[in-house]
């Protein structure tokens, strides 16, 4: 049996498999009927809008890598390198609250494209 952070684990691996897998039966499943998601271009949307602003991004979506997974109480935190269907690459962070077996909220955290546009020890 899963102890509760495992529980929190495979929801959050769950939802970000969900996008390269175009599998919207297990996202919806695994999303809060209060849901909500914030980022520096959405502030609070809630669920519906999520899944017509958010979702549609699942198309395009090739891969996500998780690189850190961190549960501390009802929250994960993600750092994540995603590539696209046309072979560009970025890293996010995100930090999720799962609540009763169902992510509540998400906040995302823009990172940088992958080859970083600056070259290193330069910046744009």
């Amino acid at each position: 049996m899963m102890n509760r952070q495992e529980e929190i684990a495979r929801i959050v691996r769950s939802y970000f498999k969900s996008y390269p897998d175009k599998d919207r039966p297990t996202i919806e499943s695994l999303i809060s009927e209060d849901f909500y998601f914030t980022s520096p271009l959405d502030n609070r949307i809630d669920r519906q809008t999520y899944f017509n602003r958010c979702w549609p991004n699942s198309n395009n979506t090739a891969a996500i890598d998780l690189q850190h997974l961190v549960v501390n109480g009802e929250r994960a935190f993600v750092i994540y390198e995603s590539r696209m269907t046309d072979g560009k690459r970025f890293r996010n962070t995100e930090l999720l609250t799962v609540k009763h077996g169902k992510i509540t909220g998400v906040e995302v955290y823009f990172g940088w494209s992958i080859p970083h546009d600056a070259a290193a020890g330069k910046f744009v």
